[in-house]
């Protein structure tokens, strides 16, 4: 069997040492001290930059490929004078580790959000010249959204180039309640983040003005799914009674069909037949991928829930790799993107 996995963090040196030194905005102090005091652990820091010691990982595992993409919150902590060009930076880095196995490793581009007009030009340069898979964006920058107007180039962008939008968590914006008892990070804090910015992506109308955008949540959806009936639900009852706290746009769709149409789960993180099969029946086989969220969890544990969980040939085969060779442009051994109808 085929294995991709999708949401697999790397950096470079070059990276970790420019960024490592730079200012961080207000609101993200506490984030970016627990992460660079990972960072800067050697056994961690040495899983991140050390792609021979993965590549040998891979192979004992059977995993063929991992798509790779910056250890969040990559650039958005910094101000844009700084993210833009170690954006660029680090995407030509990472273009260039693709280029060197293209049979192993995809990548998602990482853009400033800060200057959503360089963010966009990134974009096109990530899908055009480096020839990278889509883009990840670490949920909120400056404890903004991607629904809100100023964000309107690089959402366009986004679907000019049929770049998926991988929407990872970080810790959350209103960061008081959430401040003690570890409820910050994976615990609970990042799910809650990453499932706040979906729910404002289709709530807010973004999806009725680009449509073809595709968004990939992590952790099978965020908890998302198991909300999926209560959100129509209440979304039908507020707008038919005037009954939301805030004012509701009207939308061509009811929530859940958005979330059908324009996201893509992974398994990162939840290794739980049960909550796999929530997913499967939320948005069907041919919307869900394999991931490990290396070097966060246990790649060999992952590997096991894939092989050993209770799922049909076909749905095994595409939550392994079909779904990701057709959502990111992976071809097949042999097989160009162009062959496979996906973008080059």
């Amino acid at each position: 069997m085929k294995v991709v996995a999708v949401e697999e963090h790397a950096s470079t040196e070059a990276f970790l040492r420019v960024a490592h030194g730079l200012d961080v905005l207000p609101g993200d102090e506490l984030e970016m001290t627990s992460m660079r005091t990972v960072e800067t652990a050697p056994g961690f820091r040495a899983r991140l930059v050390d792609l021979g010691v993965r590549l040998r990982e891979m192979d004992a595992l059977g995993q063929d490929m991992a798509v790779l993409s910056l250890n969040p919150p990559g650039v958005q902590p910094y101000a844009a004078a700084d993210a833009v060009p170690l954006a660029r930076e680090f995407n030509d880095a990472l273009a260039a580790i693709v280029r060197r196995h293209p049979a192993r490793f995809g990548g998602l581009a990482t853009v400033a959000p800060q200057d959503p007009a360089a963010a966009a030009a990134e974009i096109e340069r990530a899908m055009g010249p480096l020839g990278l898979n889509g883009v990840m964006i670490n949920s909120h920058t400056g404890g903004r959204y991607l629904d809100e107007p100023e964000f309107a180039p690089l959402l366009a962008a986004a679907q000019a180039h049929r770049a998926p939008i991988y929407l990872h968590p970080r810790v959350p914006s209103m960061l008081a309640a959430y401040r003690d008892h570890g409820l910050p990070g994976a615990i609970w804090g990042y799910q809650a983040e990453a499932g706040l910015h979906a729910m404002r992506l289709i709530l807010s109308g973004t999806l009725d003005r680009y449509p073809g955008l595709t968004v990939v949540l992590g952790h099978l959806g965020e908890g998302i799914p198991y909300w999926l009936r209560r959100i129509d639900n209440r979304h039908a009852f507020a707008a038919r009674t005037a009954g939301a706290a805030t004012p509701m746009p009207r939308l061509s769709l009811t929530p859940s069909e958005y979330f059908r149409r324009n996201f893509v789960l992974t398994t990162s993180g939840i290794d739980d037949p049960d909550v796999l099969g929530l997913a499967l029946r939320a948005v069907g086989e041919d919307n869900v991928m394999f991931a490990i969220d290396h070097p966060y969890e246990d790649p060999a544990a992952a590997m096991a829930f894939l092989r050993a969980t209770p799922l049909s040939d076909q749905q095994r085969t595409a939550i392994a790799h079909r779904t990701a060779e057709r959502v990111f442009g992976l071809a097949p051994p042999g097989v160009s993107a162009k062959d496979t109808g996906t973008p080059t």
